[in-house]
């Protein structure tokens, strides 16, 4: 039985037409020789087929639509050799439309065209082969600030100290990868001598969660994940937010403050990439946790190393370079959207 909606007359689907698709069940249709985008010929397909057990592109939108959807089979179809379109309403994400292409492995590097293609289409896409489920224990390890929290820490207590666009010009250097994390670090710190450590309680009071964090948070919490925060910023933060959130762990460096100043320094080591990749590990160890099922969300260059070590890396809302260096990426939706990522 195929389930049919009324086409427009240039046949493109809207939001709401491919919402109803899927609505009751999911679906799928066969792409054609040429292409074409089978919405009015779709057939129901059994919840346990819905998600493809291999290599597949991941498509979603706020306004995700027919004419979108044709433009990524245009620009993909042949090259990922694209035969089947599923539609899926996910329990997780009411009213939203996740499609899922079973593809074949890509034969090259198509990083930089995926990347092109979601900005020019405003779509989020991932090739994904086999991502984790959220029906079994994972660990989702998080950068902190821009990722978890709307703001970078450092630059806010910067601008507090009268040292704000000399900080912030370091702070992006470093974001980009054109200076390690550490020699950024300790730049921007020697900035700040002498600064009363009051501004560091201003700045927490001040802290806003990034949209949809806190409904991804508590949906992974509630399937059992441990969630934790590893961050190049700073404890006095990173502990707030740790019990803030309800999370498991969490790792940044620690600020050293004399006679109520910030002496310029951190104790101990400073927490930088390969920090960050060690504490992935040491966690999902400690947790009894398989890579398959980590996961590790940031935005920064100093994200990477535990992008890479993750089972599923995923930029969020980052710089181009890491875009394209992280197994998938959030460009323009926000924190829950990494839900449409897993599978059930």
């Amino acid at each position: 039985m195929s389930i049919d909606v009324p086409m427009h007359s240039e046949q493109v689907y809207s939001s709401a037409e491919l919402l109803s698709l899927c609505a009751a069940k999911p679906v799928y249709g066969v792409v054609d020789a040429t292409l074409s985008l089978p919405l009015f010929n779709m057939q129901p397909l059994p919840p346990e087929q819905a998600y493809p057990s291999g290599w597949h592109l991941r498509v979603f939108a706020e306004s995700l639509n027919g004419e979108k959807l044709q433009s990524v089979v245009n620009a993909l179809g042949r090259k990922l050799g694209i035969e089947r379109l599923h539609l899926v309403q996910p329990d997780i994400a009411p009213g939203q439309v996740l499609a899922m292409f079973p593809c074949q492995p890509p034969s090259e590097d198509i990083a930089a065209q995926l990347e092109q293609l979601a900005v020019q289409q405003q779509v989020e896409l991932a090739l994904l082969k086999s991502p984790p489920s959220l029906s079994r224990p994972g660990l989702l390890l998080m950068d902190m600030d821009s990722t978890v929290i709307g703001v970078e820490c450092i630059d806010e207590i910067a601008t507090l100290a009268g040292v704000g666009e000399q900080v912030s010009a370091v702070t992006e250097q470093a974001m980009q990868g054109n200076l390690a994390f550490s020699d950024s670090l300790r730049q921007r710190l020697a900035c700040m001598q002498g600064a009363s450590a009051s501004i560091l309680h201003t700045v927490r009071d001040g802290l806003p969660l990034m949209p949809g964090i806190t409904h991804l948070l508590q949906t992974l919490k509630s399937r059992g994940w441990k969630l934790a925060i590893a961050s190049g910023g700073f404890t006095y933060f990173a502990d707030y937010l740790l019990l803030r959130l309800g999370l498991d762990a969490a790792v940044a460096n620690t600020l050293e403050i004399e006679n109520d100043r910030l002496t310029g320094n951190v104790v101990g080591d400073i927490v930088d990439a390969t920090v960050k990749a060690e504490t992935l590990t040491s966690l999902a160890a400690s947790y009894g946790i398989e890579s398959q099922q980590t996961v590790a969300l940031g935005d920064g260059a100093n994200d990477l190393q535990m992008m890479e070590r993750a089972g599923l890396g995923v930029a969020y809302h980052a710089k181009p370079v890491v875009r394209q260096r992280a197994d998938a990426g959030i460009r323009f939706a926000n924190t829950a959207a990494l839900l449409l990522l897993f599978n059930p």
